[in-house]
């Protein structure tokens, strides 16, 4: 035999040894589902209260799981605003339990009546929320989508099978130990939560193909990520995440309220999706606005990539000249695109071109154009005179989200617990038949 061969042999061993890993796991998960569908509103409320009070109880555990994830990222070079969202802290993990009540105080969507009537041949006619079923997140570095995952799909009655990204494993380990510990205790499928520990990135293809056990996939992460689980899974998609999100000025605006939205949408949080990645300004407000905003931006650490217009205007002095890349890009990082555009129409035409359907916003005082922004944009969210990095479940009143989906079917927008429900016809009748 070869050298050749022999290599082919392992290589295929390894192969199946992964698919057995990955099938293992979705068919406990395809088990633990019909429990954990039925469970009562109590118990999936037990189960979330106790897992909040274990995060709380385990800070010290989570936070030298999470230190050991920090410290290879940053060997890695991991870029610093990506090393931002994979580190926990204590007030982080205190927002994760909290946020696991806030979904237990949630109303529960299971069994929710949608619809209903009542045939002229007396079938009775009922339409009701029930679960997906299992559902697969895959996401990246980002421990927290671990706890915002388990509690929605717990509560929306679903079971859930995470990958999160390598850098995160250690972390997300600690995490999950947490949330199955408290469903054994709440008297629930511990399987219900079933995180993938091993990071072969083969591993996810693997997955794309267990159509008989996955209801369907949700990426949450870059475009090369969603892309890939659109591309080659079998299991249906919810798109979710990629935000190429846009600010516009328009010419009648307040300079208080501008400057701060503007910068609270690129600096406070600038590796998430709802952050702003290009600011469009009128050629009315231009002459005022774009002095002020582009030294503030810079004061910030934010390079800037403008267009001719904004250089006649700024100087070129610590700017750099924006290509058409740069409108396509989102950034996630202090990079900020800056371009002038004639009016609201053209600021609206510029979105609709270069935007990904996530979160856009205009700073305006007319009621007219602030109107004709929020008929046309074609995005999940629409904001007037408000930063979009409020699009979140958590500031929506969701408790989480398991993703922001920016496609039109099922769901759009932060995806809380209704959008996690499909809906069933449950028909009553009394021995009637077709004729």
């Amino acid at each position: 035999m070869t050298v050749i061969e022999m290599a082919d042999i392992k290589e295929n061993a390894a192969a199946g040894e992964g698919r057995q890993y990955i099938e293992n796991i979705c068919r406990r998960a395809k088990q633990a589902s019909p429990a954990i569908a039925c469970a009562s509103s109590a118990q999936k409320n037990a189960a979330l209260i106790k897992a909040a009070e274990k995060l709380t109880a385990k800070t010290d555990f989570i936070l030298a799981a999470n230190a050991i994830d920090v410290s290879k990222a940053g060997e890695t070079g991991v870029r610093p605003q990506m090393v931002d969202r994979l580190r926990l802290t204590e007030a982080r993990i205190k927002d994760m339990a909290e946020g696991m009540r806030q979904v237990a105080a949630l109303p529960d969507p299971v069994g929710e009546v949608l619809w209903g009537t009542v045939r002229p041949n007396g079938l009775e006619i009922v339409k009701k929320r029930v679960p997906l079923g299992v559902i697969g997140v895959i996401f990246e570095a980002r421990p927290n989508v671990t706890c915002d995952c388990s509690a929605l799909t717990l509560k929306s009655g679903n079971a859930v099978i995470l990958r999160g990204g390598k850098e995160a494993v250690n972390s997300n380990k600690a995490i999950a130990e947490c949330i199955r510990e408290a469903l054994s205790e709440a008297g629930l499928p511990e399987d219900a939560v079933i995180l993938i520990e091993r990071t072969e990135r083969e591993l996810v293809t693997e997955l794309f193909d267990m159509r008989q056990y996955v209801d369907v996939l949700i990426p949450r992460g870059g475009k090369g990520l969603i892309n890939n689980v659109t591309a080659n899974s079998k299991i249906p998609v919810i798109r979710t995440g990629e935000g190429n999100c846009h600010t516009f000025i328009d010419d009648s605006y307040d300079m208080e309220k501008a400057l701060n939205i503007s910068l609270n949408a690129k600096v406070q949080r600038p590796s998430v999706c709802n952050a702003m990645e290009t600011l469009l300004v009128s050629e009315k407000a231009a002459p005022s606005f774009l002095p002020v905003v582009c030294e503030a931006m810079k004061a910030k650490g934010v390079t800037l990539r403008c267009c001719p217009k904004t250089i006649a205007i700024i100087g070129k002095k610590d700017v750099e000249e924006a290509t058409e890349l740069d409108y396509e890009t989102e950034y996630n990082d202090l990079i900020l695109a800056v371009k002038v555009v004639k009016d609201v129409d053209e600021a609206i035409a510029h979105i609709n071109r270069y935007g990904t359907g996530h979160s856009e916003a205009i700073v305006t005082e007319s009621l007219e154009n602030a109107d004709k922004f929020k008929k046309q944009v074609d995005a999940a969210c629409v904001y007037v005179n408000c930063s979009t990095r409020f699009t979140d479940g958590f500031q929506f009143g969701f408790g989480a989200e398991i993703g922001i989906s920016n496609q039109k079917l099922h769901a759009r927008g932060p995806m809380g617990l209704p959008e996690l429900t499909s809906v069933k016809y449950v028909i009553n009748g009394n021995g009637q038949i077709r004729n």
